[in-house]
């Protein structure tokens, strides 16, 4: 579904350049005064991703969606980054950075921490840029994302019992080196590169009255939202995160980054802690509108309902997004509203609870 309104273009386009100039005033739900520079600052960045990474990265397709709330009118569509060449959207966010290192500092080569998608997201833009890359990951990876991220042609690191460790270390280990860090989140240019999919998704769904988006480390949300809450403020964004490992969530209660114990989840690339002094917990406070917490029954339900749907495999955090939507259907009877479905790449362990 593609808007053919150059006008409506314009108007995002003249609305996030005002954002640049200082704060602009919202209209969502009454909830924010004015937008923050540093979420201007953001969106801005966010449209310069576009351009950037448009020739290496997919524009994914919105599919309308019949039958997932059958009692309900809504328009529901999935915003497919399952369909991206990793199989992510963490290939923009990759993309944007690598595309942004001066000379000097690609020849260095890159380091990232991953358990998976960011890892292939890293390991893919390398490739196509031409650069060496390693993957720092922890010792709980799955054997099928670490033999995928190496068939991109990176070296895997392992180390660690957990993300955040993994992160830790890796970052550590680019500092001593001379190299750059790539974090899954906790990046401007990474952020901006995961905003790209709010670019297209207001121009695909003229006008959007919400969006569900799954939450880890906040690089996701945090680039959608502050793109969103700058060109169409009308548009509540929705954070899901699923119950067993809500770090983020309870960090921006508190209001500063929390160690949380945590639970395995279905919701695999969603799990894990937050680095100390994380940008995205700024950001995440000013631009997440709602924030629905979800049971690892509720991700295992939507990945069977999609399944049983569209005969689609879907990763647990997308079903995250997916099941916050079906748990609150009835708010948005009457409205257009868009699940980001931000990847399909299952592990062994997340595939047996599937079957």
């Amino acid at each position: 579904m593609e808007c053919k309104d150059v006008p409506v273009a314009l108007i995002i386009v003249a609305r996030t350049l005002e954002c640049a100039r200082g704060t602009i005033k919202t209209m969502s739900h009454g909830a924010r005064a004015t937008i923050p520079a540093a979420i201007a600052n953001l969106a801005i960045q966010v449209t310069d991703a576009a351009e950037r990474i448009r020739p290496v990265v997919v524009e994914t397709p919105v599919e309308q969606i019949e039958g997932l709330v059958p009692d309900i009118a809504t328009e529901v569509f999935f915003k497919l980054e399952n369909l991206q060449t990793t199989g992510s959207f963490k290939l923009r966010g990759a993309s944007n950075k690598i595309l942004s290192l001066s000379p000097p500092q690609a020849a260095h080569g890159v380091i990232a921490a991953s358990n998976g998608n960011h890892g292939l997201g890293v390991a893919a833009a390398a490739r196509t840029a031409g650069i060496a890359a390693q993957v720092y990951v922890s010792t709980h990876v799955s054997p099928t994302k670490a033999r995928r991220i190496e068939e991109y042609g990176a070296h895997i690191k392992r180390i660690g019992n957990d993300p955040l460790e993994a992160e830790l270390a890796a970052r550590a280990a680019a500092a001593e080196q001379g190299k750059v860090f790539i974090s899954p989140y906790n990046d401007v240019q990474v952020m901006a590169g995961q905003g790209t999919i709010a670019v297209e998704l207001l121009r695909q769904l003229p006008p959007l009255d919400a969006v569900f988006v799954a939450v880890g480390g906040g690089g996701l949300i945090g680039g959608i939202g502050a793109f969103i809450k700058s060109a169409s403020p009308r548009t509540e964004v929705i954070g899901c995160w699923p119950e067993n490992s809500p770090v983020l969530y309870e960090s921006i209660k508190a209001g500063r980054i929390l160690e949380v114990d945590e639970k395995p989840t279905l919701s695999e690339s969603t799990a894990g802690g937050l680095e100390p002094g994380s940008i995205t917990l700024e950001i995440c406070s000013h631009v997440i509108d709602r924030s629905v917490l979800i049971s690892e029954t509720e991700i295992l339900d939507a990945m069977r309902k999609v399944r049983a749907l569209k005969g689609w495999v879907i990763e647990g955090a997308a079903a995250l997004a997916v099941a916050a939507f079906l748990k609150n259907a009835k708010r948005y009877k009457g409205k257009r509203v868009a699940v980001v479905i931000c990847g399909a790449n299952v592990s062994e362990k997340v595939l047996s609870a599937l079957e």
